[in-house]
């Protein structure tokens, strides 16, 4: 018996994979244990060290820094999704005098660092008084690189969809953007989303590097707090919380990508029993 991509293991290669996992998981486990014990070994977990998140001023500190970092990740989504859909669609073009420009600037953004981007926006900014803050910074960094390599996961996505779709949409005589407007892109959004949603982790992640030009968020505040020495300079404590917060703002992501996914499937599913019929043209009475 075999599956698509792979032959279905028999009796002994599932005996081997159940004894591998198994070996690893214990290995994983031991990694931790150990990373523990060194860890509280060296003092990081004392009492004083975690102190500081008693006080409500230092949880206001985390709460500014994780607000901080929400607003310049939501800016740049919106963004970004608007140049992605912007760009891919030219790239797409018929036309070669917008095609070849868009295609240009996607692959100029996608191979250009991000943290230079945020450099360039900042220091550029000081020197030619443009006025510019580090929030600007930050997410137009995020705007360009991440739009970027989403204007490719959308034109990726479209041209996934199979030739005879768009062949029976202008055998109808529909136009080319209501071709990709009405029968490729509701089709490609379902197998893009996966790829989208990772992208938007991704941005959301990238948001620490503008502690780098200064900008109040998360990772920022987790530097400041990490280097109070009343404390004890508890910056592995610090880290770790900052840790789980991000850990936690993605794992939302990917619920709530994993629930759309569903929502688009259930709409697919036409109920039992269900006639569908094709309602006529009104083109001045030509069919």
């Amino acid at each position: 018996m075999s599956a698509v991509l792979y032959d279905v293991p028999g009796p002994r290669a599932r005996l081997r994979n159940r004894i591998l996992n198994v070996v690893v998981i214990v290995a994983v486990v031991a990694v931790v244990i150990w990373l523990v014990l060194r860890l509280n070994d060296n003092g990081q977990f004392a009492a004083r060290r975690w102190a500081q998140f008693e006080y409500k001023a230092i949880q206001k500190e985390l709460l500014t820094g994780l607000l901080n970092t929400l607003r310049a990740a939501g800016a740049a989504t919106v963004l970004a999704l608007i140049f992605g859909a912007v760009f891919a669609a030219a790239r797409i073009s018929d036309h070669k005098w917008v095609r070849v420009p868009a295609t240009l600037v996607v692959e100029l953004f996608r191979a250009i660092p991000l943290l230079i981007l945020m450099f360039f926006f900042y220091y550029g900014s000081l020197q030619y008084h443009l006025g510019l803050t580090p929030f600007h910074a930050v997410v137009f960094g995020l705007t360009l690189y991440n739009g970027s390599v989403l204007a490719e996961i959308f034109r990726a996505g479209i041209s996934a969809v199979p030739k005879g779709q768009r062949e029976a949409a202008y055998a109808m005589g529909l136009r080319k953007n209501q071709v990709v407007r009405l029968i490729l892109l509701p089709q490609a959004v379902r197998a893009m989303l996966p790829a989208i949603v990772s992208q938007l982790v991704v941005l959301l992640k990238d948001t620490a590097l503008g502690f780098i030009i200064t900008y109040n968020e998360l990772l920022y505040v987790a530097k400041q707090m990490g280097g109070r020495l009343e404390f004890g300079f508890p910056y592995i404590p610090t880290y770790m919380v900052v840790a789980v917060i991000y850990i936690g703002l993605c794992s939302l992501l990917s619920l709530l990508a994993r629930y759309l996914e569903a929502r688009t499937r259930r709409n697919r599913k036409i109920a039992p029993g269900t006639t569908v019929t094709a309602a006529p043209l009104d083109d001045g009475g030509a069919a």
